[in-house]
C-alpha cells in the first residue's frame, strides 16, 4: 500500500457521507456473518458435510484475507471511489450468484467473489474515512461511526440471518445483499467525490497476491479437510506443503520487490508489529465466537434459526455501546489507553463466568462420584 497519505476526499456533505460508509462497513460484516445461522440449513439442501460446510464461512474469509492487500494497492492505483463501488458491484452479483446455486461448488464459488468485494471494499471506506475528516476529534468520531457499523453487523448479521432465514429460506441471506450494495453503490455516485490523478510508477504486485493468497486457501484447506479425509492423505498432506511454501515464497516475493505489496519494514515497527499481533489474537478469539455460539444455540441447544438470532441482541448492544465509549476515549486518552483499557475489561469479564463454569462442571464430577 502506499506510505504516502492521499489527499482529503472533501465530502460535499460530509454526515451522508460517514452513513454510506458505515453502511458499507455494516454490509461487510453482514456478509461474513449472515450465513451462520442459515448453516444447517445450507446444509441439508445442498449436502454438504459437516467438515466442509465450513467452506461456507471460510471461503469467504481466505478470499477476503488473501486480496486484502491487493485491494489497498488497487485503492492506491484507482482511487477510493472507484474500488469502492466495484467492491459493492461485486458483492451485488456473487450474492445473487449465492441465492441462485444449487451445490456447493457454486455456493463456496460465489462466497469467495463476496470476500473478493469486501477486500475491495475495506480499504476504500478505510481510506475515504481516514481522509475525509479532520484529524482529532472530527475522525475519531467518523472511526466510532464505522466501528460502530462493522461490530454491529457482526451481531445484527445474525438476527438477520435468523428472520430471513425462519421466514423465508436460506437463500433470503444472499439475496438480500442485491438490493443493499446496489444501493450503496448508487449512493456513491453523489456522496463521495470523483477521483484525484492515479499513482504513476506503482504495480501490482500481482505474483506476490497470488501466493499469499494461495498460500492461505491451501493451509485452510488442509485444516478443514484433515479432520474428514485424515492427515496422512496425500491431498490434505499435499495442501499443507504447498501452502507453507507459498507463504514463504511470498515473504521472498516481498523482500526482493522494487514495490511489494507489503514491505516487510513496516513489521518492523513497534506500533503497526504490536497492532497486527493484537488483531491476529483479537479475531482468533473474538472473530470465532460467533460461529461457535451459532452452532451451540442450534445443534445443542436446539434452538430454531429466529431464535438463535434473537439471543444475539444482547451482545449487539455492548457492541454498540462498546464502540462509542472507545470513540470517546482515545480521543480523551489516546488510542493504547483505549485499547488497553478493552483488552483487560475482556479478559476480566469472561474469565468470571468461565470460571463458574468450571466449579459449576467440577461439583457434578464430584456428585457423580
Amino acid at each position: 500500500m502506499s506510505t504516502v497519505p492521499p489527499a482529503r476526499a472533501g465530502f460535499p456533505r460530509p454526515h451522508l457521507a460517514l452513513a454510506l460508509l458505515a453502511f458499507a462497513q455494516l454490509i461487510i460484516s453482514l456478509d461474513y456473518n449472515i450465513v451462520y445461522v442459515a448453516l444447517p440449513e445450507i446444509g441439508d439442501a445442498l449436502h454438504f458435510s459437516a467438515q466442509t460446510m465450513q467452506w461456507v464461512i471460510s471461503a469467504y474469509a481466505v478470499a477476503f484475507g488473501g486480496f486484502l492487500l491487493l485491494g489497498g494497492r488497487a485503492v492506491d492505483l484507482f482511487g477510493p471511489r472507484r474500488i469502492f463501488m466495484l467492491g459493492l458491484a461485486l458483492y451485488a452479483v456473487a450474492s445473487l450468484a449465492g441465492g441462485l446455486a444449487g451445490g456447493p461448488l457454486p455456493l463456496v464459488v460465489a462466497r469467495a467473489v463476496q470476500g473478493l468485494g469486501g477486500a475491495l471494499l475495506f480499504p476504500a471506506t478505510l481510506t475515504l474515512v481516514s481522509t475525509g475528516f479532520a484529524e482529532g476529534r472530527e475522525r475519531n468520531r467518523a472511526f466510532a461511526v464505522w466501528g460502530t457499523a462493522g461490530g454491529s453487523g457482526m451481531i445484527l448479521g445474525s438476527l438477520l440471518g435468523g428472520i430471513l432465514t425462519d421466514a423465508f429460506g436460506w437463500t433470503a441471506v444472499f439475496y438480500v445483499n442485491v438490493p443493499l450494495a446496489t444501493a450503496a453503490a448508487l449512493l456513491a455516485l453523489t456522496l463521495v467525490p470523483h477521483d484525484a490523478a492515479r499513482a504513476s510508477g506503482r504495480r501490482f504486485d500481482l505474483a506476490g497476491a497470488l501466493a499469499a493468497t494461495g498460500g492461505t486457501t491451501l493451509v485452510v484447506f488442509a485444516l478443514v479437510q484433515g479432520p474428514e479425509s485424515g492427515w496422512n492423505t496425500p491431498a490434505v498432506a499435499g495442501a499443507g506443503v504447498l501452502g507453507a511454501a507459498l507463504l514463504a515464497g511470498f515473504v521472498v516475493i516481498e523482500a526482493r520487490s522494487s514495490d511489494p505489496l507489503l514491505p516487510l519494514g513496516l513489521l518492523r515497527g513497534r506500533d503497526l508489529g504490536t497492532g497486527v499481533l493484537v488483531t491476529f489474537l483479537y479475531m482468533g478469539t473474538f472473530g470465532t465466537l460467533l460461529y461457535f455460539l451459532t452452532v451451540y444455540f442450534q445443534i445443542v441447544q436446539g434452538y430454531d434459526a429466529l431464535r438463535t438470532g434473537l439471543a444475539f441482541l444482547v451482545p449487539m448492544a455492548a457492541i454498540v455501546a462498546g464502540s462509542q465509549l472507545a470513540g470517546r476515549l482515545a480521543t480523551v486518552r489516546g488510542t493504547r489507553t483505549a485499547m488497553i483499557a478493552a483488552l483487560t475489561a475482556l479478559v476480566a469479564l469472561g474469565f468470571s463466568p468461565a470460571r463458574r463454569q468450571i466449579a459449576l462442571t467440577e461439583r457434578g464430577e464430584h456428585a457423580t462420584a
